[in-house]
């Protein structure tokens, strides 16, 4: 046996892939997953105490991947960097994150996609997986060297943020997708139907007098695109779907065979438009709320409560496959405006845990469900199948989180350089203990 790295016992240890859900305890060595034993196994081993985790009370899984990240650098350091959005991410107890492109320049070069996997290997916390971009400056009109840049390490394409409007562009990006084996993730939104919008559109909107975003403008775009994996053989996969009808016709499509997947984030699943309002109380009862809060502002908009119930419904019943943040950080001065010139955004990588507990405690979605839709699925999609899993001789990729421990939200106290969070002051359940990438923590609670 090699040199042990680190022994955990006393965990619930959830392994969707492995069909684990008991308790168990880990032997690490070498970075990789030595052993999984049951309760008491490794025991007898002779063990320093700073190489022995006690799990007790906590579940134990394998790292959360989070499919849809905004690092910001190179060109909005002021917002984050890889350093601070890998810190983050290890905070809220992911080992590996997928960088979306709309950066300075955009990642729409092999040179640009290197320099994110070279910057991530020097300061990076954990893992970093670029997301290229569709077209050449994320401008929607010519296709990128798809195929060199998936040579270059991209493991799918987004013009994040700007939709690929023009069909004819989309069809052809779906069917190199088909040849590269990876995903296309689309923007889902036609902003011809609700230009200016910034939340949704319905009473909430009418009454506090915002241009309203309605649930076509993002359904209009997935049944385009929809049809063009259909069309194409293509690999869909639907970025933040927020409504009703997007779930409806993602579960159509599955049913006639069209490669398509869908993720949605934890803000859409917990959180209605009566945020924007001031007047939810959901998970906020003794915290002062008001109208017009910034940093409710995000994009697709908080939807009604109808749709996060069937979003909610979607997840457990996996129409909807993945769970992605979408951490889209920004400095004050970006949320300290009018609502209006606010950017949209939510700092999510180190409270979405919790809002996922808080789903669990809500709606009933199990905790299995919740890591799938964590690990296991994502990885698959993007063609990373040896993530996700605590399968022996498997990278030791490990999450370790207490779902009761009950915590306040204080963003000052973010490692993200993003402070703009909704959450700010509120008393949730749920915080990651250990996160454990390669073999080594890179936080500690």
């Amino acid at each position: 046996m090699s040199k042990i790295q680190l022994l955990i016992s006393g965990g619930w240890v959830i392994d969707p892939i492995q069909k684990i859900n008991e308790p168990r305890d880990l032997l690490i060595t070498g970075g990789l997953i030595e052993a999984i034993g049951n309760p008491g196994e490794f025991d007898s081993i002779d063990l320093p105490d700073e190489l022995r985790i006690d799990a007790n009370g906590a579940i134990v899984s394998p790292g959360f991947l989070d499919m849809h990240c905004h690092l910001r650098e190179p060109g909005f350091e002021h917002k984050e960097t890889i350093e601070s959005g890998t810190q983050a991410a290890a905070a809220g107890g992911f080992t590996t994150v997928c960088a979306m492109p709309n950066t300075d320049p955009a990642m729409d070069s092999v040179a640009s996609v290197k320099f994110l996997v070279e910057k991530a290997r020097v300061v990076g916390q954990i893992r970093v997986l670029p997301i290229a971009a569709i077209t050449r400056g994320r401008a929607g009109l010519e296709l990128t060297d798809m195929s060199e840049l998936a040579e270059a390490g991209a493991v799918g394409f987004s013009d994040d943020g700007d939709p690929v409007s023009d069909g004819y562009v989309m069809r052809h990006a779906l069917a190199y997708s088909s040849l590269l084996g990876l995903p296309i993730i689309n923007h889902s939104e036609d902003r011809t139907i609700a230009p200016g919008g910034v939340m949704n559109y319905g009473f909430s909107s009418e009454r506090l007098g915002l241009v309203g975003i309605p649930s076509a403008a993002e359904e209009a775009m997935v049944s385009r695109d929809i049809a063009l994996a259909e069309l194409t053989r293509g690999i869909l996969h639907l970025a933040h779907v927020s409504t009703e009808r997007s779930v409806d016709l993602v579960r159509a499509a599955k049913q006639r065979g069209v490669n398509v997947t869908a993720e949605v984030t934890p803000h859409h699943l917990v959180l209605t438009d009566d945020w924007v309002t001031g007047e939810a109380t959901e998970l906020r009862p003794h915290v002062i709320s008001y109208e017009y809060d910034t940093n409710t502002k995000v994009s697709p908009p908080l939807r009604s409560g109808k749709d996060v119930q069937c979003l909610q419904q979607a997840l457990d019943s996996r129409v909807v496959e993945v769970i992605a943040t979408d951490h889209a950080p920004h400095a004050t001065v970006d949320k300290l405006c009018s609502y209006d010139d606010a950017a949209f955004g939510i700092s999510g990588l180190e409270t979405a845990l919790s809002m996922l507990v808080y789903l669990h405690d809500r709606s009933g979605v199990s905790f299995e469900t919740i890591i799938r839709s964590l690990t296991e699925a994502p990885a698959k999609i993007i063609g990373r199948e040896d993530l996700g899993s605590l399968r022996e001789g498997t990278q030791a990729d490990i999450t370790i989180f207490n779902p009761n421990l009950q915590w306040k939200v204080d963003s000052k106290q973010f490692l993200s350089k993003g402070k703009n969070s909704p959450l700010d002051g509120v008393e949730v359940r749920g915080r990651v203990l250990k996160t454990i990438y390669s073999g080594n923590v890179v936080f500690s609670l």
